[in-house]
């Protein structure tokens, strides 16, 4: 909102208003404030919960400093929900696709997470929202974000090819938008609407979901992408989900991945830096790093309390959330299939549930007795069970996941 009252003041001449005109200004507001209103008004809301008695309930399961977590203020969430939201709302252009479909994620989410919060805290129902209706949750924002990103008619990318390229249906030479006066070479660029997407590690690095259906098929390319969408949504916000389970850990480490999609989104909504790095262009996501810088704020403000020894915890309301969040940038920006890479935290957590269950399940029926490959999942309560601090556990997972947002981030050049 602040966006348009000083896009009008800068059509008065008001004096420093067309500051507001730089992403980099803008996105820079917008972590400050979500930074200040988690820390600030972040204590409010754990005191608030104290009153409501809104504790978390502990099961024991050996671990140590377990017990003295019971009765710990949940639904955190909701600070880095607000913290993210205000700031958007303030900083970036409301009319913008990919803002429009962050915020339908983050509410979404959001709103499914507080209600398994919800269930679990005011109903005293350890088991929260029933899986089917988390998944059919997850399911609807799945297909409302692939619908957004696959129909609307904002969403496109410039490609750089070479001079010969023939042009197919429904890509347009839009290679004068980007002529560099400064350069005496003219590199070719056209427009499309297809779903390209980024392969990692590969030096021709685009590939297009219409091939899975062949050529010809374009108009039901649609029926292949939603279904990805879906897929990445629920894996990687059931992986933040899985990682929520000590001081710290989902937060700090969804702070790193929001880094390192900032500097991913910035590279690809700026023309000369796509020319320079080879990387598709895309228009207008440029809103996208003032929404992800939000999100850096509100991870960092809140890990003010959530840090060991934790004040609040982050619930449901806040890990499906986060993690839906990353999901639908990584696909707003053509980057999805970095995640792996990039989310290698909560696929490692998300793995080490799926691993020890499918192998006890499988040891039991073979031999009688379940056996486990971990001393429990997911993978951090392993290591809490060999008596490591998990103050210590926690650091050590945020190193791996700088690693890991590093290698993400060379990726733009080495292939």
């Amino acid at each position: 909102m602040l966006y348009y009252l000083f896009n009008y003041l800068n059509t008065l001449d008001f004096p420093g208003a067309g500051v507001f005109e730089y992403i980099s200004f803008r996105s820079g507001m917008a972590l400050i404030v979500s930074l200040v209103i988690s820390i600030l008004f972040g204590a409010r809301l754990i005191n608030l919960l104290r009153r409501l008695q809104v504790g978390e309930s502990v099961r024991d399961l050996g671990l140590d400093g377990q017990k003295e977590k019971e009765g710990t203020p949940t639904m955190g969430g909701l600070i880095i929900l607000g913290s993210i939201l205000l700031p958007t709302l303030l900083f970036a252009k409301l009319d913008n696709v990919y803002v429009q479909t962050m915020m339908i994620a983050i509410i979404w989410l959001g709103t499914i997470g507080f209600l398994d919060d919800y269930i679990k805290v005011f109903k005293k129902n350890k088991q929260g929202l029933a899986g089917k209706f988390k998944v059919v949750g997850q399911l609807g924002v799945g297909i409302i974000v692939g619908s957004m990103l696959y129909f609307h008619p904002d969403v496109k990318v410039h490609k750089k090819v070479d001079a010969e390229y023939v042009l197919n249906a429904g890509e347009v030479d839009v290679t004068t938008k980007h002529a560099n006066p400064e350069s005496g070479q003219q590199s070719k660029w056209i427009e499309t609407r297809d779903m390209t997407t980024t392969i990692p590690f590969v030096k021709n690095n685009e590939i297009n979901y219409n091939w899975i259906l062949g050529e010809g098929a374009n108009s039901w390319s649609w029926l292949i992408f939603i279904p990805i969408v879906i897929f990445i949504v629920i894996a990687v916000s059931n992986g933040a989900n899985m990682t929520d389970g000590l001081d710290g850990l989902a937060t700090g480490t969804s702070a790193i991945v929001g880094i390192a999609l900032a500097v991913l989104a910035y590279v690809s909504s700026h023309v000369r830096f796509a020319d320079y790095l080879d990387v598709m262009y895309i228009p207008f996501a440029e809103e996208l790093v003032v929404f992800i810088a939000a999100f850096v704020g509100a991870c960092i403000g809140f890990l003010w309390y959530n840090a060991y020894p934790a004040r609040v915890f982050m619930g449901d309301t806040g890990s499906l959330a986060i993690g839906g969040i990353i999901a639908v940038f990584a696909i707003a920006i053509r980057k999805e299939l970095l995640i792996p890479v990039l989310c290698g935290v909560f696929l490692i957590e998300n793995l080490s549930v799926i691993l020890q269950v499918s192998y006890f399940k499988f040891t039991k029926k073979r031999f009688g007795e379940g056996r486990r490959i971990f001393l429990m999942a997911p993978l951090h309560h392993h290591y809490q069970k060999k008596g490591i601090h998990e103050a210590k556990i926690v650091a050590r997972f945020w190193i791996i996941g700088i690693l890991l947002a590093v290698i993400t981030i060379v990726t733009l050049k080495l292939r």
